[in-house]
């Protein structure tokens, strides 16, 4: 296993040494579009796949309950996060510590890429999250898809919601990616890529999926 001994990995322990405790019954009611991410995905009965700061590993066990006999794993750069996620997951679902913009699968998990990856409200929180997005573009398989939700830039939103929002997330260090569209569209003009991007909950949320072609 790698180790991700970095300033950021210990700012999320910080973070969640004791949130990991109420995370999902607090975070079900402003972490929208979760489940409309799994219910997209669709992977074939033979899929590998990932998730990139899977946190509790919420998202890890309703993928599971809703797509039987498909092999999981989950990756985050917080040991408390992992520990809530080793007690609520067993050994069929394989987690590991590692950093979202440097993961190397094979050291990890003994594997050379997945046929999906899903980066669930993480770029938010992630620094790099431009080369989050490229890393995981990189670990997957032809024809794999990047699944990606998160906040949006509320635009379709009363003004004082959104700052109330925003103020409110910076306690968490959470920042929404409000270029993330853009972004996804520049790496098609450099990449064998195909991009769809949706705003979810009156621009509350956003959702995206990457497909290497």
């Amino acid at each position: 296993m790698i180790e991700a001994g970095n300033d950021h990995g210990q700012l999320m322990d910080d973070v969640y040494r004791y949130q990991r405790l109420i995370y999902d019954i607090t975070r079900k009611y402003y972490l929208l579009g979760r489940d409309h991410l799994i219910a997209e995905m669709a992977p074939k009965e033979d899929a590998h796949i990932l998730e990139v700061a899977c946190g509790t590993g919420r998202n890890l066990a309703l993928i599971r309950r809703r797509y039987p006999g498909r092999t999981l794993y989950g990756l985050d750069i917080s040991e408390q996060m992992l520990a809530t996620a080793r007690a609520k997951l067993d050994d069929e679902i394989a987690l590991a510590m590692g950093d979202a913009c440097a993961f190397d699968p094979k050291a990890l998990f003994d594997r050379e890429n997945f046929d999906h990856i899903v980066l669930s409200y993480s770029l938010s929180m992630i620094p790099d999250w431009r080369g989050a997005i490229s890393h995981a573009t990189s670990q997957l398989a032809r024809g794999g898809t990047l699944h990606i939700v998160d906040f949006g830039d509320q635009s379709d939103l009363p003004v004082w919601f959104k700052k109330v929002l925003r103020n409110w997330l910076i306690r968490f260090h959470v920042a929404p990616r409000d270029g993330l569209e853009g972004i996804l569209h520049e790496m098609v003009q450099t990449e064998r890529l195909r991009v769809q991007h949706q705003p979810l909950f009156r621009t509350y949320a956003q959702y995206a999926h990457v497909t290497v072609a």
